[in-house]
């Protein structure tokens, strides 16, 4: 099989390049469809359902540069590269991929795909509002954790039940890293 580059067959490249654009695709979509959230900043972040699904389907290494290069791509797109927003997102974005994947890795017996959501959900809100803080300087923005954590759950359960759903639908399928089986 000719390779894309050394160590990376075309088919796993094709595939994370699909997983991108489906997170792309669902993340651009989601901003430009006006939710009326109380909270401000809130977003349903259903695109974290395919950064979940690649976790459990290709592995830890691969969710997590699915979910980088996703977060750049919009960033390019949005025009927020390497501004507060893509900060925010970006932190948020690793440290909830972290999370979710040391759970599955140590976890996985303890933790469904709705909990290993809603532990994502939880730290990916915590991850931004310390990079607020970071950047401000103190921990003020704190506060908004629990506003931001009420609507943390039911977007958190909402993707792990999507992936869950994607786990039934595709049986055998849904634990496989490149063709073997875990």
């Amino acid at each position: 099989m000719r390779e894309a580059r050394a160590g990376w067959p075309t088919t796993r490249l094709v595939q994370l390049s699909v997983m991108v654009a489906m997170a792309l695709i669902i993340w651009v979509v989601e901003l430009a469809v006006p939710v009326p959230l109380a909270v401000p900043g809130a977003k349903l972040g259903l695109a974290n359902a395919i950064i979940l699904w690649c976790l459990v389907s290709r592995g830890f290494a691969d969710a997590l540069l699915v979910n980088v290069v996703r977060i750049v791509l919009g960033s390019l797109l949005t025009g927020t590269f390497l501004n507060l927003p893509f900060t925010l997102a970006m932190a948020g974005g690793v440290a909830s991929t972290l999370v979710m994947g040391a759970l599955y890795r140590f976890g996985r017996q303890w933790f469904s795909m709705v909990g290993l959501s809603l532990a994502g959900s939880f730290t990916h809100n915590l991850a931004q509002l310390l990079a607020v803080a970071a950047v401000i300087g103190h921990l003020g923005p704190m506060v908004y954790l629990p506003y931001l954590l009420g609507f943390a759950i039911p977007t958190g359960l909402l993707v792990g039940l999507v992936v869950s759903a994607i786990g039934r639908s595709f049986p055998g399928r849904l634990l496989v890293r490149g063709g073997q089986a875990d």
